[in-house]
C-alpha cells in the first residue's frame, strides 16, 4: 500500500502550544499512522464530503 505523505500549515505549531504535551504525542501518534492507512479503524466519513473523522482521544482531526 503507498505510504500518504502529511504536511502542517506553519499555524499548526503555534495551535499545539495551546494542548498539554502527552495530548499531543498522541494526537501527532494518530495522524503519523495515517500516513499508511488514512482510512483506518475508528475513522467515520462525513457524509456528502470526501472528509474523515478520526478520533485521538478527546481531539477529533478532520481529513
Amino acid at each position: 500500500m503507498a505510504k500518504y505523505k502529511i504536511t502542517f500549515k506553519r499555524s499548526v505549531t503555534k495551535d499545539f502550544l495551546n494542548i498539554p504535551k502527552q495530548d499531543v504525542a498522541r494526537i501527532l501518534n494518530k495522524i503519523e499512522s495515517l500516513s499508511d492507512n488514512h482510512r483506518a479503524e475508528g475513522c467515520i466519513k462525513i457524509a456528502g464530503k470526501e472528509l474523515y473523522q478520526c478520533q485521538a482521544g478527546y481531539v477529533s482531526n478532520y481529513l
